[in-house]
């Protein structure tokens, strides 16, 4: 195990929570404000999507990032700001022998350099690098990101002084992005997010995240994660194989069955499962120590 655990709390996401819980961050005020909560709580680390103020669905305007970043900085330091960069690799492909006609109003698909525009412009110390095409669900939708494309966008990460956190979906992502390491696309210590359970990736288990542990490079730094009631168990088993842990709305509702969670109360119970595992919460700067980020 590790004897100082990074939390990262991703305060809302951009799936369809909305409504599926009584106070699932929007604005950038409530997102920031989420986000707040959560470093107060014990998290190291915060991972940010925007979502359309209006529907609620997930958005990639520079300005609104902007306006979190800077509601977040107003009032914390310290904390370290993850900004995902997985928005605009969205395709829902036509139904019935139509694949071709997508549907646009579920379509986002733009290129690296225009997916990457608020990194570039808001420099966060972390941005997530989704690391291959997935099946989203069980409709029409896939997320698409080819390996020409994040080579692009690695590249163009590596070029702003940013961490690039690689987000694992299944074993082909981590056979490539270990392509990437070493291509030199990314920096060491190269950081790795194990993600579980999201339909139709890598399953949820035990023996799942022990496999992609074991695939990691020597000098890797990684975390993982599950979705809905398997969060907590995660949280553990990530404990237990040596990785850091992420909680937060975007994967998980509840903090209880039947019980509403906020960001706030499921960092407090990864900081608990971390102690009565005997480590200790990592705090920003040490979390900056092991990612090896400048300190701010």
């Amino acid at each position: 195990m590790n004897p100082k655990v990074i939390i990262t709390c991703a305060v809302t996401g951009a799936g369809d929570t909305v409504g599926k819980h009584p106070a699932i961050p929007v604005t950038p005020e409530q997102i920031a404000n989420a986000a707040l909560e959560a470093a107060s709580a014990g998290a190291a680390v915060v991972h940010c999507h925007v979502r359309n103020v209006k529907t609620g669905k997930g958005a990639r305007n520079v300005e609104l990032y902007a306006e979190v970043v800077e509601r977040i900085r107003a009032k914390n330091k310290t904390v370290i700001i993850n900004l995902t960069a997985g928005m605009g690799g969205d395709v829902e492909i036509g139904q019935g022998e139509n694949p071709r006609q997508f549907n646009e109003a579920n379509t986002d698909l733009v290129g690296p350099v225009e997916r990457l525009l608020h990194v570039k412009e808001l420099r966060p110390e972390i941005c997530t690098l989704d690391c291959g095409t997935l099946n989203f669900g069980d409709g029409n939708t896939i997320v698409v990101q080819t390996p020409a494309q994040l080579r692009e966008q690695a590249k163009l990460i590596q070029s702003y002084g940013v961490k690039p956190e690689m987000e694992i979906f299944d074993s082909g992502n981590l056979w490539f992005a270990k392509q990437l390491v070493a291509e030199g696309l990314i920096d060491d210590p190269p950081l790795f997010q194990l993600c579980l359970g999201i339909p139709w990736g890598a399953p949820v288990n035990t023996q799942t995240m022990a496999y992609q542990v074991g695939e990691l490079p020597k000098n890797a730094v990684w975390a993982a994660f599950g979705i809905g009631r398997n969060q907590f168990p995660m949280v553990a088993q990530a404990i237990l194989l040596g990785g850091h842990v992420r909680v937060g709305l975007e994967d998980n509702l509840y903090l209880d069955k039947g019980v509403y969670a906020s960001n706030g109360t499921l960092t407090e119970r990864a900081v608990k499962i971390i102690e009565l595992l005997g480590s200790k919460v990592a705090s920003p700067d040490e979390a900056r120590d092991i990612l090896k980020l400048r300190k701010k």
